[in-house]
């Protein structure tokens, strides 16, 4: 998307909104691609005070010309589990350190947090030329885009969810995550209905309206107008690795146990299976497993359990890196061959079996977890571990 918004002569005003690290990751790469500059320092009200150095300012003491061109404000509504907290934290530095401002918001932090938040952003919002958001279906996002005025609106990858929501969009579907069971809507989807509509509504293009969508993920059903940009994860392949390659195999966890939607027994015995067939050392968690699944895992696999610090994107283009990475269908099937591309690291994928999934599990969860597997793209995909024994 060119930077068409904003007044004559001025860069257009971009708030971008994000509730995970992986969000904010895909924020990054979008300003990348499309050259989004930091602009010069001004710290906001709520401005996350982590200690940093913003880049424009290491630029002004060595005495270059500070950068132009488009401002990025990032917003973090931060969540309040400590891993997606840590996580946040370590990529808001990383966007401070690109020139970029970040408004850290304690956005769940008690009953009366949502309406300061919403308050406190309401007047940015309304000044905003351009939105960015990393998940449509947040009730807080939808919240939001009720106040907005802005005439673009840019989805940026929030893993695999970013495929359903494309999806339901080119249908005229209601936004409903993947995972929730099927049925009628519960007394507060339907105390929500009116927000959900009204942010359906205004994500959908017209001829006051652009919307653009920024994936690694395949989009099969592009919605009549949606702009639909492909993130080739080109500012972490710059700014990070190459990486160390190790002989061995890395796992990469899920949080589809957390979610319901896969059986916990199953789900070790498939990981006990895979770690003893494939040689893997290591188990990345994901940012939501929970510490006793975690432990168990260890105990009963093996496995050095490591939580990253970071989207296991940049994690990985670090190193040290297993030769094979082992995963089970998530988003980091899409991703990681894109940030790795040209090191020689294998993906494989393993099926999830239908046994696998609990009586919970929403009756679109096979299909769209097969989805998955099947439109990545260079990985090795592995039959679904059937003998749990």
């Amino acid at each position: 998307m060119s930077p068409r918004a904003g007044h004559a002569g001025h860069p257009p005003r971009t708030l971008a909104f994000v509730e995970s690290p992986v969000q904010l990751l895909n924020v990054l790469e979008w300003a990348h691609l499309h050259g989004l500059r930091g602009a010069e320092p001004d710290p906001l009200p709520g401005t996350d005070p982590l200690p940093s150095v913003p880049a424009q300012v290491r630029r002004k003491v060595a005495g270059d010309p500070p950068q132009t061109g488009a401002e990025l404000t990032v917003v973090v509504l931060s969540p309040t589990d400590p891993m997606t907290r840590g996580q946040l934290r370590r990529m808001a530095d990383l966007a401070r350190d690109e020139g970029y401002r970040v408004r850290w918001e304690e956005a769940r932090g008690g009953t009366t947090a949502p309406f300061s938040t919403i308050g406190g952003l309401a007047g940015s919002l309304r000044r905003a030329d351009r939105i960015v958001m990393g998940d449509p279906f947040s009730r807080y996002v939808q919240l939001l885009l009720t106040i907005t005025r802005a005439k673009d609106l840019v989805v940026v990858d929030d893993g695999t969810a970013t495929m359903e929501f494309v999806a339901q969009l080119a249908r005229g579907e209601r936004l409903v995550r993947w995972h929730r069971k099927g049925g009628r809507p519960g007394a507060r989807d339907l105390l929500f209905a009116p927000v959900s509509s009204s942010a359906r509504r205004r994500l959908t293009p017209s001829a006051r309206r652009r919307v653009e969508v920024f994936s690694s993920m395949p989009v099969t059903e592009t919605p009549d107008g949606v702009t639909v940009t492909a993130n080739d994860f080109s500012w972490t392949r710059a700014r990070f690795g190459p990486p160390r390659i190790t002989k061995g195999a890395d796992m990469v966890g899920t949080s589809l146990v957390e979610t319901g939607v896969v059986d916990a027994d199953a789900y070790f015995a498939a990981v006990r299976h895979l770690a003893k067939t494939h040689g893997a050392t290591r188990y990345f968690a994901h940012r939501r497993e929970s510490t006793d699944k975690l432990h168990r895992l260890a105990v009963e696999t093996g496995l050095e359990i490591v939580r990253p610090d970071l989207p296991l994107e940049l994690i990985a283009r670090r190193g040290p890196i297993g030769r094979t990475i082992l995963s089970f269908p998530s988003t980091v099937v899409h991703t990681l061959p894109l940030a790795l591309a040209g090191t020689g690291v294998r993906v494989a994928v393993c099926d999830i079996d239908p046994a696998w999934l609990t009586e919970n599990a929403s009756p679109r969860a096979q299909g769209f977890l097969s989805g998955v597997t099947g439109t990545a793209r260079d990985v090795h995909r592995l039959a679904a571990v059937t003998r749990l024994a």
